[in-house]
C-alpha cells in the first residue's frame, strides 16, 4: 500500500513539474509580444538586478487590461487618472497597476473568507459576492479620490510658489514655467500643459481643449486668470497690490473651503457605508444564536416568513448601500469624464429593442417628456433617456423573476422543513437533547412515508388517511387515540405542502414589485436632486468669486461673465448655457429669461447686477459689494459648508444605520417576543386542559 501512496507521490511531483515548465514557456512566448517589449522600452535604463516593483506594477498592467472583469476597472481607473497624469503614460499606467494590485490584495482573501463562510448557504453566499462588486466600486472610487484630493493640497504649494515666481520674474508665463520644473508632482504637469497654452499660437482655442481635461474647476480658474493676465496685462488694485496675485489668493482660498469640505464629508461618511451592509454578514449568525438559545423560534427561522424577512433585509442593505454612496458623492467634485459606450447604448442599437423601449419613452413634447428631461438636468444625470428606460425596464422585469423565483424558492423552503425538521413539541426554555432529536426525526421519517405518498395527490381525504395510517407497519400496534393524534399531525403537514405553489396573490405582489421596480430609477434621480439642492448655495457663492476676479480685469464683459459661470456652474449649468446662446439676440432679454428660468434667490440678485451692467453702470460698480463684503460672504460660505455637512451627515446615520437596526429589531427582537407569547399562551392553554 506504501509502495502505491509512493508512486502517486511522484507521479504528482511529475505533473506539477510539467505544470511549471508549461507555463514558463507560455509566459517567455508573451514576453516577446509588441506590449511586453514596449514596457521593456519605457523602464530602459532603469532595471535593477534584483527584483523591480516599476517592471512589475508595467506588466501587471498588461494583464490587468486583458482580464475580461478586471478590465473593466482598469479601463476606469486610467480614464480618471490620465486626466491627472495629463500626457504620462508610464505613470498613469503605473498607478493603475498599483490600485488594482491593492485592491486584489484585499478583494481575494475576503471572496475567499465569504465562500468558507457561507458554503451551506448559496443564497447568501450570492449575495454577499454580489456587494463585493459594489465595494470594489468603492475601493476603486475612494483610491481615485485620493490621487485627486492629493492633487488639490499640492495646488496650494504651487499656487505660494508661482507667487514668489511671478514677484521675480513679473511675467505670467515665466512664472509658470519656473515653477513647474519639479516632475515629481502630479500638479507640474498641469503647469507645464497650462505654460504650453499660453505660448501657443492660439491660446484661445487651446484653453478651451484644456479646460475639457482639467481635472478640477480650481486650475480651469487659475489657466483662465493667467491667460487674461497675459492677454490685457497686470493692474493695481485700489490698495497697490497687484490684481493677479489677489485672484490667486481668491482661488487659493475657494481651495482650502473646498479641501476642509472634502475631509469633512471623507470623515462622516468614511464607515457607513461599511456599517450599512455589516448587518448582511450576521444574518446567519443571528439566525444560528436565536434557534440555539430558544428552540422555538426554529420554525419561524427555517420557515417561510424568516426567510421573506431575510430577503427584504438583503434588498433593504442593497437599497441603504446605495443612497449612502449616492450621499456622500454628491459633495465631492466630480471628475470623470464620461467615455464609455455603456451596455445601455449597446441594447438600443438592436432594432427590436429599440422599439420596445420607445413604446415606453414619452413622446417629445409632452409634459411628461419634459418633466423626465428636467429630471436628469437637476439631478446631473449623465444618463440619456433611452438609457434611463433601458434600465427601468431591465430593473423592472428583473425584479418580476427574482420575486417570483424567490417565492417560489419560498414554497420550496417551507416543503423541505415539512420533511427535514424533527417532529416534537419544543421546550420552550431549552434545545432538545440528542435521544430526543434522535427519537423526533425517526417520527418525522416515518410521517414522511405518507407525505410522499401523498404530496401531489388532491383527492386524498383525513378519514382515508386515518385507513392508510392505521394499516401502516410504523403505526400498526397504535391504539385509537394515538392513531387520531398520529393523522391530525400528518394531515397537517400534508396540508401544508400541498398548499405551497405560487397563488393568484402572489403572482399580484411581483407584478406590484415590478411596477415599483419601474419607478425606482426616477427616485433615485430624485434623491440625487435633492441632495443637490443642498449645494446650490455653494455654487452660487463660488460663482460671486469668479465675478469679484473677473470684474476688475480690463475689456471684460456681462457676455464673458456669463461664459465663465457656465464654465464652472453645475446645478445651474442648463439655465446659464441657454442664456449664453441666447445672448447675441438681446443681452437684458436674454437675462431676463434666465431669472425667470431660476428660483434661487441669491443667483436671482447676481443677474439683477448683470442687467445692470449690461446698459446702465460699469461691471466693478454693479458687483462693488462682493468686494467690500468679501469676508461676510467666506465666512457665510463656510457656514454653509457646515449646515450642508450636518445635514447629509444626520440623513447619511440614518440610512446607514437602518439596516442594523432591522437586523436586531425585525430579524431577532420581534420574532422572539411573539413566538416566545405564542408559545407561553400555547403552554398555557395545554396546562390547563391537562388540570381539568
Amino acid at each position: 500500500m506504501s509502495q502505491k501512496v509512493l508512486l502517486y507521490f511522484m507521479g504528482g511531483i511529475c505533473a506539477v513539474f510539467a505544470l511549471i515548465v508549461v507555463a514558463y514557456l507560455i509566459l517567455s512566448k508573451k514576453m516577446q509580444k509588441k506590449e511586453t517589449r514596449y514596457v521593456k522600452q519605457l523602464v530602459e535604463g532603469t532595471k535593477k538586478s534584483s527584483f523591480s516593483l516599476e517592471v512589475f506594477y508595467q506588466k501587471f498592467y498588461i494583464y490587468c487590461s486583458r482580464i475580461p472583469v478586471i478590465k473593466r476597472y482598469a479601463l476606469k481607473l486610467r480614464r480618471r487618472l490620465e486626466i491627472i497624469n495629463l500626457d504620462d503614460e508610464y505613470l498613469t499606467r503605473k498607478q493603475v497597476a498599483q490600485m488594482m494590485f491593492k485592491a486584489l490584495l484585499i478583494v481575494i482573501p475576503v471572496t475567499i473568507v465569504i465562500i468558507i463562510m457561507t458554503k451551506s448557504n448559496y443564497m447568501l453566499m450570492c449575495i454577499l459576492l454580489l456587494f463585493e462588486i459594489f465595494f470594489i466600486e468603492t475601493l476603486v472610487e475612494g483610491m481615485v479620490d485620493g490621487v485627486d484630493n492629493k492633487l488639490l493640497r499640492q495646488q496650494l504649494d504651487f499656487f505660494a510658489e508661482i507667487r514668489h515666481a511671478y514677484h521675480e520674474y513679473n511675467m505670467v508665463e515665466e512664472a509658470i514655467y519656473e515653477v513647474s520644473q519639479d516632475d515629481e508632482k502630479e500638479v507640474s504637469r498641469q503647469a507645464e500643459k497650462i505654460y504650453e497654452v499660453l505660448i501657443s499660437d492660439d491660446p484661445e482655442t487651446e484653453l478651451e481643449k484644456y479646460y475639457d481635461i482639467a481635472p478640477n474647476s480650481f486650475l480651469k480658474e487659475f489657466a483662465g486668470v493667467s491667460y487674461l493676465t497675459k492677454e490685457f496685462g497686470d493692474r493695481k488694485d485700489k490698495d497697490g497690490a497687484s490684481l493677479y496675485l489677489k485672484n490667486l489668493n481668491n482661488i487659493t482660498q475657494e481651495m482650502q473651503i473646498e479641501i476642509l469640505k472634502r475631509d469633512k464629508l471623507d470623515y462622516v461618511f468614511h464607515s457607513l457605508s461599511i456599517i450599512s451592509v455589516l448587518p448582511i454578514l450576521f444574518i446567519d449568525a443571528v439566525k444560528n444564536w436565536a434557534v440555539g438559545q430558544f428552540s422555538f423560534t426554529r420554525q419561524f427561522y427555517n420557515g417561510t416568513l424568516g426567510f421573506m424577512i431575510q430577503v427584504f433585509l438583503i434588498i433593504t442593505t442593497f437599497i441603504c448601500y446605495v443612497l449612502t454612496r449616492k450621499l456622500k458623492d454628491n459633495g465631492s467634485v466630480n471628475t470623470a469624464v464620461n467615455t464609455e459606450n455603456p451596455w445601455q447604448a449597446k441594447l438600443y442599437k438592436k432594432k427590436t429593442i429599440k422599439k420596445i423601449v420607445d413604446l415606453f419613452i414619452p413622446k417629445q413634447g409632452t409634459k411628461e417628456y419634459r418633466k423626465i428631461v428636467q429630471l436628469l438636468k437637476d439631478a446631473a444625470s449623465k444618463l440619456k433617456m433611452e438609457w434611463l428606460y433601458i434600465n427601468r425596464i431591465v430593473i423592472a422585469i428583473s425584479s418580476c423573476v427574482i420575486s417570483l423565483i424567490i417565492l417560489s424558492a419560498a414554497h420550496q423552503m417551507a416543503i423541505n422543513y415539512q420533511f427535514t425538521e424533527p417532529t416534537s413539541d419544543y421546550n420552550l426554555l431549552g434545545s432538545m437533547t440528542e435521544s430526543q432529536e434522535r427519537k423526533a426525526m425517526q417520527t418525522t421519517e416515518k410521517d414522511n412515508y405518507f407525505l410522499k405518498k401523498y404530496q401531489f395527490d388532491n383527492s386524498i381525504t383525513q378519514e382515508k388517511l386515518l385507513e392508510d395510517v392505521a394499516q401502516s407497519d410504523q403505526y400498526s400496534s397504535s391504539s385509537e387515540e394515538e392513531l387520531e393524534k398520529i393523522n391530525e399531525r400528518i394531515w397537517g403537514k400534508l396540508q401544508i405542502v400541498q398548499s405551497q405553489y405560487l397563488k393568484w396573490f402572489e403572482v399580484l405582489i411581483a407584478l406590484i414589485i415590478m411596477v415599483i421596480a419601474y419607478q425606482a430609477p426616477v427616485w433615485l434621480l430624485i434623491f440625487q436632486k435633492i441632495m443637490r439642492q443642498m449645494d446650490m448655495e455653494n455654487e452660487v457663492m463660488q460663482f460671486q468669486t469668479i465675478i469679484l476676479m473677473l470684474m476688475k480685469i480690463e475689456r471684460v464683459n456681462v457676455e464673458m461673465i456669463l461664459e465663465w459661470l457656465e464654465r464652472y456652474s453645475n446645478i445651474f449649468k442648463e439655465p446659464i448655457s441657454k442664456c449664453v446662446n441666447n445672448y447675441e439676440s438681446g443681452p437684458w432679454e436674454a437675462l431676463e429669461e434666465l431669472k425667470n428660468d431660476i428660483s434661487f434667490q441669491q443667483l436671482i440678485r447676481i443677474v439683477e447686477s448683470l442687467q445692470a451692467a449690461v446698459e446702465q453702470i460699469p461691471i466693478r460698480e454693479a458687483f462693488d459689494e462682493l468686494d467690500t463684503e468679501r469676508a461676510y460672504h467666506q465666512e457665510k460660505r463656510k457656514e454653509s459648508n457646515e449646515r450642508m455637512i450636518a445635514r447629509k451627515s444626520m440623513i447619511g446615520k440614518v440610512i446607514g444605520f437602518a439596516p442594523m437596526v432591522l437586523l436586531f429589531v425585525a430579524y431577532l427582537i420581534v420574532p422572539l417576543c411573539v413566538i416566545g407569547m405564542t408559545s407561553m399562551t400555547d403552554a398555557f392553554d395545554t396546562m390547563s386542559t391537562m388540570t381539568k
